[in-house]
């Protein structure tokens, strides 16, 4: 655990940084109003700056007082909580390689769907 201890700060150091060089404004302009496109671009951004799930709501809450499609938001925020890349590599050097990859592939794919779902259902009620 002692030898991980660097690698851990400094995989918290990163996501903080890209926490706060990041805008808001930017995640805004990337949503174009399409279910697909939409959720696979909010599982994308939030995979890279991934957080933690309090920081999470009030972001949602940011991006739709903003305009950004609920399926946008859903994804994104699932896949900030889930999905990490940024923490990637401390995750391959505790629980192995293959088993890392796979989980945030998965995390990823169920990200987007959890996205396109969320407006659907809401469609349909």
């Amino acid at each position: 655990m002692i030898r991980l201890l660097p690698v851990i700060i400094g995989a918290l150091l990163l996501v903080s940084l890209f926490n706060n060089v990041i805008p808001r404004s930017f995640y805004v302009g990337l949503f174009k109003r399409n279910l697909l496109f939409d959720s696979v671009i909010g599982s994308i951004v939030g995979s890279i700056s991934a957080g933690s799930p309090m920081t999470s709501y009030v972001l949602g809450g940011e991006f739709l007082k903003n305009g950004v499609a609920l399926s946008a938001v859903t994804a994104f925020l699932v896949a900030w909580v889930t999905v990490g890349i940024v923490q990637l590599p401390v995750e391959m050097m505790i629980l192995g390689r293959r088993f890392a990859i796979f989980r945030n592939l998965t995390a990823f794919m169920l990200a987007v769907v959890l996205g396109i779902l969320t407006m659907l259902i809401l469609h349909f009620i």
